[in-house]
């Protein structure tokens, strides 16, 4: 009897296993990269920083937030949970950051000159310029019109809506209604640190005598506790549009009014073109703001939605704002996440802030900010869930840098106008409002 030998045995299907996981490996790319051209390139940048000779300035910081912001919305898109739910990449390029600060992981000179990069450097407004600019100058001006006439509803709910969420919460808690609505709603909903908090604080110094550095110790909890939460609902609404589709547009406001992207070949020189263009309108927004006490972010969108609306920029420099804007989300936005984390994200403060009556409540803001514009832009024709990300979750996070990471937890970037709407308008309504609504509640 003749006997084969099967030489397909274990040690084979072992190897076959072994060179499949090693076939995955080496498709795997980060940043568009191999993964083991940016192991190299993450390398080169380690050992810079163990040797103390990373560059400063713009070189060592770009690099640091480049490559390990990158490799922190890489993992948190591919990681179950954090995928689906709490905003994917987004969320973990913000808070990795944060905690590699907090627990001393990440260098404090590396650290700082990213701090400086970011805010001394400009780098979170250099980002914000182009996606204004290009989003709203690669708008269809009838479209702009018909969005933009409509949006103050949804704005003014989410604050009404915010305040009775927090104050209903405050009252099973046993909060009071004062402390519910000014200590943590408006700081929660006034538009980030400088345009928000800060300014507050000496609305409050003024009103009720305390030194502003005082309140601000208050108000910086509640903001970065509520960031935190609308970063998180943003990612949720995301999957709540993915399982009923009808409550969302995909990343447009409104039924049968279609943002579209321009389909014209990218040209070099449109980049630099674009760029200038952004830069400009940024200066032009600061250069209204010496004249008219509106933050320079909102006069800047006022100044391109004029432009636009008015047909005053040639096709070619539409085109070509629009491009650096397309350049600058792709290649940067996980690299500024990752700046936000180190440069404005104090995870020290969050924990700080952390009990189970003011957590409660400060979700109960943020949930009543997304629910109340949520259900008036239904009523004025947008889909629920843009409406409530833009005019109810980027009221209630912390300024351009929350409205960067919501929309990128949405998945939902195209919308950054209409964020930058609800930060930087709706920020000065509710600065106005906490000024008569202080002495109200405080006398």
């Amino acid at each position: 009897m003749n006997h084969t030998i099967n030489s397909a045995g274990p040690a084979s299907n072992k190897a076959a296993t072994s060179s499949a996981a090693h076939s995955q490996v080496s498709q795997l790319h980060i940043f568009g990269m191999p993964l083991h051209l940016f192991s190299l390139i993450a390398l080169v940048m380690v050992v810079a920083i163990y040797l103390d000779v990373l560059p400063k300035g713009m070189i060592g910081a770009f690099l640091v937030i480049m490559v390990l912001g990158e490799l922190f919305g890489f993992i948190g898109d591919r990681l179950p949970i954090i995928k689906s739910y709490l905003g994917g990449g987004a969320i973990l390029a913000i808070f990795g950051a944060a905690t590699l600060v907090y627990i001393g992981a990440l260098p404090a000179h590396i650290s700082d000159n990213v701090t400086s990069f970011m805010r001394g450097g400009g780098f979170l407004n250099f980002y914000i310029a182009a996606l204004i600019t290009g989003s709203i100058l690669g708008m269809d001006s009838k479209i702009l019109v018909k969005v933009g006439t409509r949006f103050a509803l949804p704005l003014l709910a989410a604050v009404l809506f915010a305040c009775l969420f927090a104050v209903a919460m405050g009252q099973l808690l046993g909060f009071s209604v004062q402390d519910a609505v000014v200590v943590i709603t408006l700081p929660i909903m006034g538009g980030g640190m400088g345009a928000g908090a800060v300014p507050m604080s000496q609305i409050y110094e003024q009103l009720l005598g305390q030194p502003a550095s005082y309140y601000i110790s208050i108000l910086v909890p509640a903001l970065a506790l509520g960031n935190v939460f609308a970063i998180i609902i943003a990612g949720l609404l995301d999957g709540l549009a993915k399982r009923v589709p009808g409550l969302s547009g995909g990343g447009q406001m409104m039924p049968g009014v279609e943002i579209t992207e321009s389909n014209t070949p990218v040209d070099i020189n449109k980049l630099g073109i674009g760029l200038v263009i952004a830069l400009t309108f940024f200066t032009g927004g600061s250069i209204l703001g010496a004249f008219i006490p509106l933050h320079p972010y909102a006069l800047m969108i006022i100044l391109v939605a004029t432009v636009k609306i008015s047909n005053l920029m040639p096709e070619f420099a539409t085109d070509s704002a629009s491009h650096w804007f397309k350049f600058v989300a792709k290649n940067w936005t996980f690299a500024l996440l990752f700046g936000i984390g180190i440069a404005y994200t104090d995870l020290g403060q969050v924990i700080d802030a952390i009990s189970i009556t003011y957590v409660l409540i400060v979700f109960a803001v943020v949930a009543g900010a997304a629910f109340g514009a949520g259900l008036l832009g239904k009523m004025v024709g947008f889909y629920p869930v843009e409406s409530a990300i833009t005019a109810g979750l980027c009221m209630a996070n912390m300024g351009g840098t929350g409205d960067v990471a919501v929309l990128s937890a949405a998945k939902r970037m195209q919308l950054m106008p209409f964020a930058q709407i609800s930060s930087r308008l709706g920020g000065a309504l509710i600065l106005l409002i906490s000024s008569l609504m202080v002495p109200l509640l405080f006398t």
